[in-house]
């Protein structure tokens, strides 16, 4: 058991994105979406269209899709399946609540494919 002046609170997490054959590093607060985080840091999680046309993160259009390497269980229904059927996580439900990689779709139109 841990006393309390040992325990360590974290106020930001480092978030990984690697994109277009680079690696961008973040540092982003405690229960801030992922969306959010890669928007604030010029890394946007959409493609060519849906950068203008999509839901704002409600989860409904499925277009902020990226590739996690870090093992995060789905608590949504889209992420849910995807993470069955290995398609892209919804960005916009994900909340960094830890250290994360992840990796953008450098070649997505409107929505990511499945995993090969």
């Amino acid at each position: 058991m841990l006393r309390r002046d040992q325990l360590v609170m974290t106020d930001s997490y480092r978030v990984v994105v690697a994109h277009e054959g680079a690696e961008t590093e973040l540092s982003v607060a405690a229960g801030t979406t992922l969306r959010d985080a890669l928007l604030a840091a010029d890394c946007s999680p959409y493609g060519r269209v849906s950068e203008y046309a999509n839901c704002g993160g409600r989860g409904l259009c499925a277009t902020c899709g990226v590739r996690l390497a870090t093992d995060i269980d789905p608590d949504h229904w889209h992420d849910r399946l995807a993470d069955r059927f290995g398609y892209p996580r919804l960005s916009c439900q994900v909340t960094v609540d830890r250290d994360m990689r992840i990796k953008l779709l450098d070649d997505k139109l409107v929505w990511g494919g499945r995993d090969p």
